[in-house]
């Protein structure tokens, strides 16, 4: 329920940022610009947003939202039980478990299991990279609802679509989504429990700390703050696999078949700033919803396992 919470929450309020991160990321080339797609005041994102919101009134810009549920809440709820679980599961192992145990003093914001740096990183990826397997059809039809290449009249229409299309096409993408996906959550994960760990020793080392219980907004503002930096962190670096993936599932043309093919037709036509397109609306999307899902997941939690 946690993580099904978290993952409406974020998808509703940051459904632009993937809005316009696709339609930045689907043509062969750019419009010519002074300013570097990385920029945050690149005038390609407000160029693109203000053409939306042009033809299609405000709310275009929340276009494919209800697709995006369909892949997001469950996907969300998915991994974060899956990844619960599957740390409970390392934990039990000599090769994962921590060698030693927080000390008395030692404040706690989550009541996830407790691992190695190599542990997190394990189940970071293995649970991402399952989840975003088995949920690919809902990614392909979130991505094309996002494109401007795809007209559907509705969501049953889009989804049968695709699943007539037969294996090849639903699985559009799957690799490099897994290329992408295994180390962001890896990273993630591994960062998340260090800067988390870090902050909350810290509390726990200031004056009068053992006597007094963590506060409820402390421990959501180190999950958030720890969240929000592990999500820059892993964002930028897999956002290439993020451009192949968008590519491969919303280009028809041969040369965006395969993986290899892609990468090649990215670097002759932009060169590596390529495969950062849309890096800038990929990383404020992550930040923002790696801090209110974590948040909300892990206050969730806690409040659950308090009653």
């Amino acid at each position: 329920m946690s993580g099904a919470l978290s993952g409406f929450a974020s998808t509703i309020i940051l459904q632009p940022f993937d809005l316009l991160k696709t339609r930045i990321q689907q043509p062969d080339h750019l419009n010519k610009l002074k300013h570097s797609p990385l920029s945050p005041t690149s005038t390609l994102i407000f160029r693109t947003a203000r053409d939306i919101a042009h033809s299609n009134g405000v709310l275009g810009l929340w276009r494919g939202t209800t697709a995006s549920l369909l892949r997001n809440v469950p996907g969300v709820a998915l991994y974060f039980t899956g990844l619960n679980q599957f740390r409970a599961f390392l934990a039990t192992s000599v090769y994962f478990a921590p060698l030693r145990a927080p000390s008395a003093r030692s404040y706690s914001t989550s009541t996830l299991p407790k691992l190695t740096p190599q542990g997190n990183l394990l189940a970071g990826a293995v649970t991402r990279v399952a989840v975003g397997f088995v949920l690919n059809p809902f990614t392909l039809m979130k991505a094309r609802y996002e494109s401007s290449y795809y007209s559907y009249n509705s969501l049953p229409q889009a989804f049968m679509g695709i699943m007539r299309s037969g294996p090849s096409e639903i699985f559009r993408g799957a690799i490099a989504s897994s290329l992408r996906d295994a180390p962001y959550a890896g990273i993630f994960v591994v960062f998340y429990e260090y800067i988390k760990t870090t902050m909350s020793n810290a509390v726990s080392a200031a004056p009068n700390a053992a006597s007094i219980p963590i506060p409820v907004s402390t421990s959501a503002a180190v999950n958030s703050a720890a969240a929000a930096t592990a999500g820059a962190l892993a964002t930028l670096a897999t956002q290439p696999f993020d451009v192949l993936k968008t590519k491969m599932q919303v280009r028809s043309e041969t040369k965006y078949r395969g993986l290899l093919s892609t990468a090649v037709a990215i670097f002759r036509q932009r060169g590596v700033p390529g495969f950062f397109d849309g890096a800038t609306l990929r990383m404020s999307r992550k930040i923002f919803s790696s801090a209110i899902g974590w948040a909300v997941y892990e206050g969730v939690l806690v409040a659950m396992r308090s009653t």
